[in-house]
């Protein structure tokens, strides 16, 4: 070995060295010691200078291996040595990773992509992990990029170095969160569960298994990750694992292992001891999913190996822990029996049968308090299978409340223990359900009269039974009578039951009898806490007096204790799920020990109270409940007031979509009314046509009857003419007075500026051009006027034929001749009267638009004047100040002059200074010069 390692650090030639690195490979399994102590320095320089021959490369790493693992060594030493092998192990991995440049070094090696540096680079570095885990995680998190260069190894296509990077994962993410945030951030989710698909699921090797375990790591108690899986759609690709076919005989052992971690996988998601919002999310996203409804199908299929049973169990029962949705499913689940049985009603069967695994018994009983735990419609129907108006009088069918009492009084311990608590967990935080047990009566033997269920539950206590049975009785009674002072008053009831719990509390027994004590206490103590007064002889006081006697405050108060102080309750106490090594350990409920630790403190306080301290807390009590009694009538009251108004709001909805339908159903039959009205009007005009036709044919007498009617429509139509040819006047008149204002105004207005002057001169030409459209007009309507009367001249000689016509009706054949061509010349005349007509309602369109754009230039006109009138009043306004600046000069002059004839200078009056012309003023400038 000294020899080979002077060759691998003198030689020149890469051979020599390469040979002296595969030599000292070979001795490295058999002589592991001297190899790792004389050559490993040696084999880090290789790493570190003889980076572009792989071969060597490769031989060093093996030999590193060799010496740093123990799993070779592990084989072949015995028992005795194997923590010496460990010890060597790790000490050589303290060596290699004291510069942690090796790592780095390491992980840049495992990049290299080819076979023979790549494979044992990896087995190396999962060495590592193994000896000194969290140091070389830390250098390992610390190193750039170094956890997403270990990601890419799934990703090659290369089983061998794949299924080894897995494993590789595995010792990286045990109990590091931070490495473990990193690898599922990086895709891993992705890529475990396609090598899981691809490897047949549930079918698959142990490829399968060191996914399903690197799984495990990244989500167990990493609340990051599970939501990350969650919120990726992960949970939707774990039902095709539990797609389990008919044919469930002859499982192989690794698809038993598979399963069972697959179905722990699940489990991780939805723990109780993960944060509520995130376990509820899960649980809903694997019933939407159809997983849930999957694992019920395994549940009750046959021929499925015992302990996966048992974990699928477990897993449904954590699936649907606390979510109502889940619970009402399972409590829908029939087994595929004939008559079919519901699932709840099988298990609990498979509970009470003591043929049962016990560790079957203990999930089954686990699955029953999961589908109780905040269910108060689950513990409902529990509890109403025991009422007497719900049991089943034929006794066809099994009920869940039957199987329970029937186990709660078998002569099984552990059927009883399991039943007792069973029947607790339907009590759990529900009162009304506490008094409604009381109505429960039971038949013990033939001809004796019914006993209550509580009182069943305390006789059994009395005949002295085995120790796990008196315990789940207690359990049972002490969880019936906490917070229910109807159910203490029926337990007072029984003379019998207070002296036996003194007698039990008072004996000094032995250690397993003392845990009977204890709850005997307890149930005692429960009996004072929650007792309204109501039988005299064991009112609060008189129980306190009677314990202070018989027992001893201080005694009684160290029985209590008992139960606290026990292994057995500390270990129940951990986690929900009741797993125990044996069933004789089987003696404490989870549930229960959170009702201990509530009333062992308030139990003690309350022995030690005055009865004058009792009062105080009772009407404290009676003021409380009252108080809770107003609130919960006002929560009634507002909620009835929001169900109102979401029923309102709905209503409105509904009217108003209603009421858009309906106006929708209007405008359509409006549209559709007035197409009938169309067509009606058409057919009316067609039916017009057809008769004027038929009765053209007719007789003379028949078209002369026509004719007059058409001569008074004519009639009609020259009066309208007429009234509208008035109309028309008027207004035109009118108009012609407005623009002679209009221009009189302006002509007026003429004087005051410049600018003015344009605008009148613009205005007077409009107004030009207005007169001459008038006159036009004027022209028209002289010639309408003139076709009028010509029309009535017309008219008046169609009425004289007319009136001739009628005498000659009766001469017959010879008057013939003549009525025909009086009907030629009348049809003519109506066709020049039709054609007058048209020309008429022409010349009124062409009357009316010239109407509208004389009415639009007087509009104009109007906007002129006003602007005109402005412009006036500011002019007088002009004028009014210069008036009074006139007037102030004029005060002035005055005034001076007054002055001047005041110091006898002679001064001109005003009238003389007027009459002056212009050479005048140039002398008074003179005088005033000299003055």
């Amino acid at each position: 070995i000294q020899k080979l390692c002077d060759r691998v650090a003198s030689s020149t030639l890469l051979d020599d060295r390469r040979d002296a690195v595969r030599a000292l490979k070979s001795l490295s399994k058999k002589y592991r010691l001297e190899v790792g102590i004389q050559a490993m320095e040696h084999l880090i320089h290789v790493l570190q200078t003889d980076r572009s021959d792989s071969e060597i490369i490769g031989y060093a790493l093996d030999t590193l291996y060799n010496v740093i693992s123990n799993d070779l060594e592990e084989e072949e030493q015995e028992e005795n040595s194997a923590k010496q092998v460990d010890d060597l192990g790790s000490q050589f991995t303290e060596i290699f990773i004291k510069q942690q440049e090796n790592v780095t070094l390491l992980l840049t090696l495992v990049e290299e992509f080819d076979f023979h540096v790549r494979w044992p680079g990896v087995k190396l570095l999962t060495s590592l992990l193994k000896q000194q885990g969290p140091q070389v995680q830390q250098i390992i998190l610390v190193s750039p990029m170094g956890v997403s260069r270990l990601m890419d190894l799934l990703a090659d296509s290369r089983e061998v170095i794949r299924n080894d990077g897995v494993l590789l994962l595995q010792q990286l993410t045990k109990s590091n969160a931070a490495i473990q945030k990193i690898v599922a951030f990086e895709n891993a989710f992705e890529r475990l569960l396609d090598i899981i698909t691809e490897e047949g699921n549930s079918d698959g090797g142990i490829v399968v298994e060191d996914c399903l375990l690197l799984l495990q790591n990244l989500l167990k108690n990493n609340n990051s990750n599970q939501n990350f899986f969650k919120e990726g759609s992960y949970i939707q690709r774990m039902k095709p694992w539990f797609e389990v076919g008919d044919d469930n005989c002859g499982w192989s052992a690794q698809k038993v292992t598979n399963l069972h971690l697959m179905l722990q996988l699940v489990r991780v998601l939805v723990s109780p001891t993960n944060p509520p919002g995130a376990t509820s999310s899960c649980q809903k996203a694997m019933f939407h999913c159809g997983l849930l409804q999957q694992l019920c199908t395994i549940l009750m299929a046959t021929g499925v190996p015992a302990d996966i049973l048992t974990e699928t169990i477990n897993t449904v029962s954590e699936v649907i822990r606390g979510c109502q949705t889940n619970q009402d499913y399972f409590a829908s689940v029939n087994a595929p029996s004939n008559p079919p049985r519901p699932a709840i009603v099988v298990l609990l069967m498979s509970m009470v049968n003591e043929r049962q695994p016990f560790v079957l018994r203990c999930a089954v009983l686990y699955c029953f308090q999961c589908f109780l735990y905040k269910n108060q419609k689950g513990q409902g129907e529990i509890v109403s299978t025991l009422l007497p108006s719900t049991i089943d009088a034929t006794g066809n069918s099994v009920s869940a409340g039957q199987l329970l009492c029937g186990g709660l009084f078998s002569t099984d311990s552990l059927s009883n223990w399991c039943a007792a608590v069973a029947l607790a967990h339907a009590l759990q935080e529900n009162a009304t359900l506490k008094e409604q047990l009381l109505r429960v009566q039971l038949a013990t033997s033939i001809g004796n009269p019914p006993v209550s269920l509580l009182q069943q539950c305390t006789n059994i206590l009395s005949q002295g039974s085995k120790v796990q049975t008196r315990v789940g009785l207690l359990m049972l009674l002490c969880t019936w009578l906490s917070n229910c002072s109807i159910a203490v008053t029926h337990f007072l009831h029984n003379p019998a039951n207070v002296p036996f719990l003194t007698g039990q509390i008072a004996e000094n027994l032995g250690e397993e009898e003392q845990l009977v004590q204890g709850l005997c206490a307890l149930l005692l103590g429960i009996s004072i806490y929650y007792n309204d007064n109501s039988l005299e002889n064991y009112r609060k006081e008189k129980l306190k007096q009677l314990i202070e006697k018989r027992i001893g405050r201080e005694n009684f108060i160290e029985k209590l204790g008992f139960i606290s102080k026990h292994e057995l309750y500390s270990r129940a106490a951990q986690k929900p799920q009741p797993s125990f090594s044996s069933p004789d350990h089987m003696m404490f409920d989870h549930e229960f020990t959170k009702l201990v630790k509530e009333l062992e403190g308030v139990i003690s306080k309350a022995i030690y109270k005055s009865s004058e301290e009792d009062k105080k807390e009772e009407e404290v009590k009676k003021t409380l409940e009252q108080h809770d009694n107003i609130v919960t009538h006002y929560k009634k009251v507002i909620r009835e007031q929001d169900q109102e108004l979401e029923e309102l709001k709905q209503r409105i909805s509904t009217l108003t979509s209603q009421n858009e339908q309906l106006q929708a159903t209007v405008t359509q039959q409006v549209s559709q009314i007035q197409q009938h009205k169309d067509q009606y009007n058409l057919l009316k005009v067609q039916l017009g046509k057809d008769t004027q036709h038929h009765n053209s044919h007719g007789d003379a007498f028949q078209m002369n009857g026509i004719q007059t009617e058409e001569v008074s429509k004519l009639k009609e139509e020259l009066e309208d003419w007429k009234n509208k040819h008035e109309l028309l006047q008027g207004q035109l008149k009118e108009k012609d007075s407005v623009i002679e204002k209009l221009s009189s105004s302006q002509l007026e207005m003429g004087t005051t500026e410049q600018a003015s002057q344009m605008n009148k001169l613009g205005g007077l030409e409009h107004n030009n051009e207005l007169q001459k459209e008038l006159e036009m007009l004027r022209s028209q309507i002289q010639l309408q006027s003139a076709e009028i009367s010509k029309l009535q001249m017309e008219n008046q000689k169609l009425q004289v034929m007319n009136a001739t016509a009628d005498p000659a009706l009766g001469d017959g054949g010879a008057t013939a001749a003549r009525s025909s061509e009086l009907e030629g010349r009348l049809e003519q005349e109506v066709k020049e009267l039709k054609t007058e007509v048209k020309a008429l309602s022409e010349e009124k369109e062409s009357l009316k638009q010239q109407l509208d754009s004389s009415s639009s230039t007087v509009a104009i006109l109007q906007d002129e004047k006003c602007k005109l009138q402005r412009e006036v009043a500011e002019s007088k306004k002009e004028q009014d100040d210069l008036l009074v600046l006139l007037a102030d000069q004029d005060q002035k002059i005055s005034a001076l002059k007054m002055k001047l004839k005041d110091l006898g200078v002679p001064v001109e009056d005003e009238d003389d200074t007027e009459s002056g012309d212009q050479g005048d003023e140039d002398d008074d400038g003179d005088e005033e010069e000299q003055d």
